[in-house]
């Protein structure tokens, strides 16, 4: 048998009916990845590692059955399938699964500039981690080192379904990070900074990356408590997309189906204050969640998932779609070992017109977060508390470090009273500006 990664995923699926599956999909995951770290001007560890990992998803009726491996031995793969085909016999019926029909596969592949070409060698790693990590501690008030590391990454997807469909893509990553501390003894405080790019060229540079980290430790030296009260909340764009996140959460067709969304009922309707737009965009080039086509072989386009306030679509994949009512919108990701799922690409909050200065600038009194600590959001009520650090604002301006606090308040009333500034940048899978929300709780002392 072939070992390229195409003729094994259709050797699976014509196995799979040969061996009495209806239908049946195959997916192939191969990557390699190269990391170099540092601590204090010296190397600490070097680690590379190559996967292989295919997954085969059968079909017999509405029954399915998902098996995995790595080893890809032609006798392993023919047990594969006959065992695969055995599993879905006596697996529970369910009416939702199923292939994606022609009519949703995709046919076009655009070029997203998702692989440089590029092989860093560890030799380069180590040295770009040694800058950084020179160049944090080279700040004035900075003390220690976490480390600081640097890493590249290259992987494929091959995918091929008996309703006709076969694709793939390649895409590589690159990232940079350093994490110092500043101050001494018990007074002592940690901050970090990193870049990540699909392009080498794109990524940051390490001196930039150590300096921000280290001036960012810095500033949080002399850290305060503050008073219990309620007051405007400013998300620096490092913790703004985590609302995004839970946005994302709440309109997975996943938790919809289920009834376990904040927003089950919200479609059509005005989620986020008027002006607010929200785009899920699968086909940014370099973008680093774009892929030309989603886990099922579903044709991936960009989307406004928000429009002008009022919530437009879910995400949804091929059994949550069925299971809705509805058609899918491309967003399946999976993994080898278990049905697809529906999740978020490049997803992001358009920015708004005002400057961060802007948005500051007549809070009396208020918080800057620049760091969230701990998952304290319900998924069927949108409560939301969370402990947080960041800086206190008093009469339009940052005055002093705060630590050891919690914000809370409900995220349907959080998205109704937002105000985004002009400062979107991508640097995350999820990105969002800079971002205002009114009378929030702040628990301190």
């Amino acid at each position: 048998m072939s070992t390229q990664p195409l003729d094994i995923v259709h050797h699976l699926v014509k196995a799979a009916r040969a061996a009495g599956a209806d239908a049946a999909e195959a997916v192939l995951f191969e990557s390699t990845s190269l990391s170099a770290s540092c601590r204090l001007g010296k190397a600490e560890d070097i680690e590379r590692s190559e996967g292989r990992d295919l997954g085969l998803r059968v079909f017999v009726g509405e029954r399915q059955a998902v098996v995995s491996s790595t080893d890809f031995l032609p006798e392993t793969l023919s047990a594969l399938t006959e065992r695969a085909v055995a599993m879905a016999k006596v697996a529970p019926p369910d009416p939702y699964c199923g292939l994606a029909g022609k009519e949703l596969l995709a046919t076009a592949f655009p070029d997203l500039e998702l692989d440089d070409g590029s092989d860093v060698p560890a030799e380069t790693l180590m040295e770009t981690a040694l800058r950084a990590e020179e160049a944090a501690l080279a700040v004035k008030g900075v003390t220690n080192s976490s480390g600081a590391g640097a890493s590249f990454g290259r992987g494929s997807v091959y995918l091929a379904t008996s309703a006709g469909f076969t694709g793939s893509y390649t895409g590589s990553t690159h990232s940079l990070s350093a994490s110092v501390l500043a101050g001494e003894g018990t007074a002592m405080e940690r901050d970090y900074d990193f870049s990540s790019a699909r392009f080498l060229e794109d990524l940051e540079a390490a001196e930039e990356i150590g300096r921000r980290a280290g001036e960012k430790a810095v500033r949080r030296l002399g850290a305060r408590k503050v008073k219990s009260q309620a007051v405007p909340i400013i998300y620096d764009p490092r913790v703004s997309n985590g609302l995004l996140s839970h946005f994302a959460g709440a309109i997975s067709g996943a938790s919809v189906a289920r009834g376990t969304s904040f927003l089950q009922k919200k479609m059509g309707e005005a989620v986020f204050a008027k002006g607010v737009r929200i785009i899920d965009d699968p086909l940014k080039k370099r973008g680093l969640r774009s892929k030309p086509f989603d886990g099922e072989g579903v044709q991936t386009t960009r989307q406004a998932i928000v429009e002008d306030g009022v919530l437009k679509t879910w995400l949804l994949d091929i059994s949550t779609a069925k299971q809705l009512g509805l058609k899918s919108t491309g967003h399946a990701s999976r993994g080898t070992g278990a049905p697809p799922s529906p999740g978020p690409t490049n997803l992001y909050m358009e920015a708004g017109t005002l400057s961060p200065e802007e948005l500051i600038g007549d809070i009396e009194n208020g918080l800057y977060v620049t760091e969230m600590i701990g998952m304290g959001v319900n998924g069927v009520t949108g409560d939301y508390s969370r402990g947080a650090s960041g800086f206190w604002i008093e009469k339009g301006k940052l005055a002093y470090p705060v630590s050891e606090i919690t914000v809370a308040g409900n995220l349907k009333e959080m998205f109704a009273h937002l105000t985004l500034a002009s400062d979107l940048t991508f640097r995350y899978g999820m990105n969002a500006p800079t971002l205002r929300i009114e009378g929030m709780t702040v628990a301190g002392n």
